[in-house]
Order: C-alpha cells, then sequence, then structure tokens
C-alpha cells in the first residue's frame, strides 16, 4: 500500500530538492526513496521510472520558468523583452539548477506534456523575436541561436566554470547586448538581403 500522505506531488517536491541540491545527475530511485522514507518499490506506486520521473522535472522547470518568463515579459519589447528573457532565465537557473538541468534533457525524449510545455515557451520567445521584427523560419534560427548562448553561458556559470576575477553580471550583460547587436543584423539581413550599412 502506498503511504499516507504520499502522493506524486509530494513525490516530485522531494525529486525536486534533491535535484537541485545534489545535482539531477545524481537523482536514483533509491536515493529518492531513502529522503521520503519508504522503500524504492514503493516509489513505483507513484512514477513508472527514474525517466518518468525526469521527465516530470522537465515539463515542471518548463511551465515554472514560462510563467516567470512571462510576468517578467509583460510590457515589454525589443531588447527590453530580450534582457528579461535572459535575466528570467538565469535566475532560474540559479535557483533550481537540478529544473534546470531537466529541461536541458534530449526534446526527443520528452512527453507529450514537457512538448506542450516546451512549445509554450518557444512561443513566447517567438514573441520576443517579433519585436525586432524576426518571423518564420529566421525566427527558429534566432531562437536557437539565443537558446545556445545564453544556456552556455548559465551553464558555465552553474558549474564554477568563470574563474577570473572580472564581474559575471557584467559579462552576462555584455552577452545579452551582442545577442541584440546580433538580431538586429539579423533583421537588417533578411530587409535587405545584405547586412544594411549604418555608415
Amino acid at each position: 500500500m502506498p503511504r499516507a500522505g504520499l502522493d506524486l506531488n509530494a513525490v516530485l517536491q522531494a525529486a525536486v530538492a534533491l535535484a537541485d541540491s545534489d545535482g539531477l545527475e545524481t537523482l536514483t530511485v533509491a536515493k529518492l526513496a531513502s529522503f521520503l522514507g519508504i522503500k524504492a518499490p514503493s516509489l513505483y506506486n507513484h512514477i513508472r521510472s527514474l525517466e518518468a520521473l525526469k521527465d516530470h522535472l522537465t515539463a515542471q522547470g518548463l511551465r515554472s520558468l514560462l510563467d516567470r518568463s512571462r510576468d517578467a515579459l509583460a510590457g515589454v519589447a525589443g531588447q527590453d523583452a530580450l534582457e528579461a528573457l535572459g535575466h528570467s532565465q538565469r535566475r532560474f537557473a540559479k535557483e533550481h539548477p537540478g529544473l534546470w538541468a531537466a529541461m536541458q534533457l534530449p526534446v526527443a525524449g520528452w512527453s507529450e506534456a514537457s512538448q506542450t510545455a516546451g512549445d509554450a515557451y518557444l512561443a513566447l520567445v517567438l514573441a520576443a523575436l517579433r519585436g525586432y521584427g524576426v518571423t518564420g523560419d529566421a525566427a527558429i534560427h534566432a531562437a536557437r541561436f539565443i537558446r545556445a548562448s545564453m544556456r552556455g553561458f548559465i551553464d558555465l556559470e552553474l558549474g564554477g566554470g568563470f574563474g577570473l576575477p572580472q564581474d559575471v553580471d557584467a559579462s552576462f550583460s555584455t552577452l545579452l547586448k551582442m545577442l541584440d547587436a546580433g538580431l538586429r543584423t539579423l533583421l537588417d539581413t533578411s530587409v535587405s538581403g545584405s547586412p544594411r550599412s549604418h555608415a
């Protein structure tokens, strides 16, 4: 019989706590069961597998970041929207590194729930890109450009990869300015067929 008071939500909250504190890569069924004070087989009353549990974390992380980002982007556009998007991601990753890691798992393995949450977040990014006039296939390429840049920076920061004394916040602000400049160049190119001269 399942332990009284233990349900999927309680299991997920415990999994988030462990993933955030110790790293998603250390999360196992045995470790989670021990944390909850139950036998490992009892967890299968609530989850199908470790992979399914991680997918739950993926969906939860995407939905949480989506809610935060929507609030941050309300009423802003262009560079302000891009900066709000970037700062929302970075703050979320620092607060929930385990959920952040779950969100980076291969998209091919996502469930329908995670895909729906991922599509909703992508739609928010594409809406921000429309503020630059970037749409269609160009917007997908730009979204990948943004994702790769921000994820690379955030993952390096979370992993302790920035060891020099220069201010990391200033570096992130520079990254956002460079992304903004790149998007404006993309718009210029898509309009004229070649980079527009600003001389």
